[in-house]
């Protein structure tokens, strides 16, 4: 398959796609070497055989001096917009970092693994990051908030819009676009990534965010900005977190949780090298202006063939200024319209550029104040050498940056995901392969094929159906609706108590029928992982819903090992949820993967079918409160099981302030965005994920599904 090579910028835009699939044994090999090979470019002493304790130390060491190094650069600084200008090249420096910290963590839970305690602990340690259980509460999001206080946000949201921001360095995406590159391979590299993030929490705020933080003390929360400190008082920090995710994974793993922090230990190396030469040469306004006219020439060499200074078109000057800036700042500068060391007197950035002049609007706020900047650095010169002709003058020679490490080698991507391999053969296979975060794209397309059949043949005869849900969302939201459904599912319980309890035989055959189910608990919400999904206004409840099924990081309180031990209690060991011996094993019968390969494939998705997801997790969460829950607890003590399962669905799935109040709010908090015109079109897109959860079985159900599962169109990777 062809491939191609992509810009820093380019793979992190690509990393940053939520429903994005990076697939490849070339991409998986080019990964590891890359690895392998960040030692050697950072120019730091080969230590893989140190301890992980010693490679902490030596990253805290590091960072203390480095940081240290960043912040003499403010005493540096001759004037406050020296200052501003130093702060604001290294904000928007780490904003391809600081953005999405911790964002690389977000594939390492999956529906296949959640109930081993790795996988929970990195979750403890993702969900403090996202500040689990409040919008817009991520580290993130304290960075974009530092971001919008400077005025330099409008390219942050989402934070795949970074690459489009020209005032950002080429360099500063190479670490972020890798660290979420590997992110997007967690089977692959899962060791690799809790090391590299240990590596991140043990050097704490990166060290140019130390100058921000020291000029503007009080414009964020800098605690939350600090991957390694804690979010709240009384909380485990991000170190002790990342180490407890990275002691966690074994002493068989630890050669590659320690591959991963040398190599993110040299990788930010280099590039704080790098990027102090840039800190630093923001300092000085003629490289300022330089960079200003090097982005803005290409546009500007278009016009003002007729226009001469010094002999030569404004036209050609500027083409040269692609390549080397210097010659025309001095011809600028001894040009009538510039008064040296006189801003406020100078026509270029005055009557030139008002309403009036030719240059109106050529030049943003941003870069009138880097042009006033040059000019007020500019020695005066006497009024009557305005009318003197000069010859252009040698630019001044500027000090050389400093010998550092290259940045980070990039992969190359397929240009397309779609072919290359073999879709599922039946169900049992399809939902092995999707236990995966990184599966294959025929299974990846397959899943997209498979939910869009699915959510056919849930929406047929959608308005001849008894569904729950109100024909049309009520303007006063969804709690009073649920409070009814609430009461209606008690009267029905209460209605029904003389129904006969089923036997031991038929209960054991049930509860095992249910599990490749059940020992997935969330999977329809696995896409609500992704990092900006996870701290929204909609998701946030979402992400709080599935980190609460898999036990908060807790083994004691995750669903799936809770459901396990009720099996256990029944006499069946069931194989690993995450092996092929369990899709394959004999106890299970065809028909109960159905709906669980349909949650596994739906969660994938989490743009695509947005509202199909919000309809099927307020059915999924409703479901049995106050009635099924209920009805099952008196089955399992009967026959001498532990109610423990159900006991603890019943109550957290709760309609005032458990899990189907938050489902309602997600319904209610997506809706009130949608403009009207759309309205009743995304309603009936929410009720047929709501009636997904037990889609109609008759023939012609089933034919839409068929067809509506043949006519999908192929899923491939996004273009950059």
């Amino acid at each position: 398959m062809p491939t191609t090579s992509l810009t820093a910028r380019l793979v992190f835009a690509r990393a940053c796609a939520p429903e994005s699939l990076l697939p490849g044994d070339s991409l998986r090999d080019e990964l590891r070497a890359e690895l392998r090979a960040g030692l050697g470019r950072s120019a730091t002493p080969d230590r893989s055989g140190e301890s992980l304790d010693g490679l902490r130390a030596d990253a805290a060491r590091w960072a203390d001096e480095e940081r240290g190094r960043f912040t003499a650069l403010l005493d540096r600084a001759a004037t406050d917009t020296d200052r501003d200008a130093l702060v604001r090249r290294a904000a928007l420096s780490c904003a391809p970092l600081s953005l999405l910290s911790g964002a690389w963590l977000q594939w390492l839970s999956a529906p296949g693994n959640a109930e081993r305690v790795p996988a929970l602990r990195v979750l403890n340690l993702y969900a403090a990051d996202l500040g689990a259980g409040h919008p817009h509460a991520s580290r993130g999001a304290a960075y974009l908030a530092l971001l919008q206080r400077l005025e330099l946000a409008e390219h942050a949201v989402p934070a795949a819009r970074l690459a489009q921001d020209q005032r950002i360095d080429e360099d500063a995406f190479g670490v972020p676009a890798l660290l979420l590159a590997l992110g997007r391979r967690p089977e692959d590299f899962g060791p690799e990534i809790v090391g590299a993030d240990l590596c991140l929490r043990e050097i704490g705020l990166p060290p140019a965010l130390a100058a921000v933080r020291r000029a503007h003390p009080h414009l964020t929360d800098w605690a939350a900005v600090d991957p390694g400190a804690a979010r709240r008082a009384g909380e485990p920090d991000g170190r002790r977190l990342a180490l407890d995710a990275a002691e966690a994974l074994g002493a068989a793993a630890a050669p590659r949780v320690a591959e991963g922090f040398r190599w993110a230990l040299g990788a930010l190396r280099a590039w704080s090298a790098r990027l102090h030469h840039l800190v630093e040469d923001a300092l000085d306004p003629v490289h300022a202006m330089a960079e200003l006219m090097r982005q803005r020439a290409r546009e500007g060499s278009v016009y003002h063939h007729e226009f001469a200074m010094e002999g030569r078109s404004l036209s050609l000057w500027l083409t040269e200024c692609r390549t080397d800036p210097l010659p025309f700042l001095d011809v600028l500068a001894r040009s009538r319209m510039v008064k040296p060391g006189r801003s406020e007197a100078s026509s270029l950035v005055n009557g030139l550029v008002g309403e009036r002049g030719p240059m109106f609007r050529v030049f943003s706020p941003e870069d009138l104040a880097v042009v006033r900047r040059w000019i007020d650095s500019l020695p005066p010169r006497a009024e009557r050498d305005l009318d003197q002709e000069a010859g252009p003058a040698a630019p001044a020679a500027r000090p050389a940056a400093p010998p550092a490490a290259p940045a980070p080698a990039l992969p190359s991507f397929p240009a397309s995901a779609t072919g290359g391999d073999r879709a599922p053969a039946d169900l049992r296979e399809a939902y092995w392969l999707l236990l995966r975060r990184d599966t294959t794209p025929a299974a990846h397309d397959w899943a997209h094929r498979y939910a869009s059949g699915w959510l056919a043949r849930s929406g047929h005869g959608l308005d001849r159906a008894e569904t729950r849900l109100p024909a049309a969302w009520p303007a006063e939201g969804m709690r009073p609706w649920l409070s009814a459904q609430h009461d209606r599912h008690g009267a029905e319980f209460e209605e029904g108590r003389e129904v006969p309890v089923p036997t031991r035989e038929e209960l054991v055959d049930s509860t095992v029928q249910l599990a490749p189910l059940t020992l997935i608990d969330g999977a329809w919400l696995q896409g609500f992982t992704e990092y900006e999904d996870a701290g929204s206004e909609v998701g946030f409840s979402l992400f709080e819903t599935y980190w609460d099924e898999l036990g908060n990081g807790e083994p004691r309180l995750n669903h799936p090992l809770i459901y396990r031990q009720v099996l256990a209690e029944m006499g069946q060991q069931v194989p690993p949820t995450d092996s092929r011996e369990f899709a394959r094993w004999p106890g299970f019968r065809d028909g109960s993967f159905e709906l669980p390969v349909y949650w596994l494939s739906v969660g994938r998705f989490p743009h695509t079918f947005r509202p199909e997801i919000l309809g099927l997790n307020l059915a999924m969460e409703l479901s049995g409160v106050g009635g099924s829950y209920r009805r099952a607890r008196i089955a399992l003590k009967t026959h001498g099981f532990s109610t423990r399962f159900v006991d603890l669905h019943n109550t957290i799935d709760n309609v005032s302030t458990g899990h189907s109040a938050w489902a309602a709010d997600a319904v209610d908090a997506h809706m009130a965005t949608v403009p009207a015109t759309r309205r009743a079109e995304e309603w009936a897109r929410v009720r047929t994920g709501y009636r997904s959860l037990t889609p109609p079985s008759g023939f012609r159900a089933r034919q839409a599904q068929r067809r509506a599962q043949h006519a999908a169109p192929p899923v491939a990777v996004p273009a950059p």
